[in-house]
């Protein structure tokens, strides 16, 4: 492994290991299971979880997923706006997979001017 993988792993593993209050572990556990989104470090803020293609701030985030009023999911892209609303967070966290910025691989240290591309 490679650094920023050990790096993206541990804190993959320290998140999935977080109680409910700080984010829902269903939610954790939707984006792990995509293989390419377990490739990008993961953090979260006020409750919502954000993949970013390096590992500092300011970071270069893929689509996020928010939990919508009333059930469902809806998935937005930085500069692009609403990708799309779906009735789970795994359909949720597909949709993010399926939308990764051109060229996006594994998460890098650094930040946001380290991604290539």
């Amino acid at each position: 492994m490679t650094p920023a993988t050990d790096i993206v792993d541990a804190e993959w593993q320290s998140m999935l290991a977080y109680d409910d209050d700080l984010i829902d572990s269903a939610t954790v556990r939707a984006a792990y299971a995509q293989p390419r989104l377990r490739e990008l470090f993961p953090f979260v803020s006020h409750g919502t979880l954000y993949l970013s293609r390096c590992t500092g701030l300011p970071g270069s985030f893929v689509p996020v997923v928010y939990s919508l009023v009333g059930g469902g999911f809806q998935v937005h892209a930085p500069s692009v706006g609403s990708l799309g609303e779906v009735d789970t967070v795994e359909k949720a966290y597909a949709l993010v997979a399926a939308n990764l910025p051109e060229g996006c691989g594994p998460a890098v240290i650094g930040t946001a001017d380290d991604v290539p591309g």
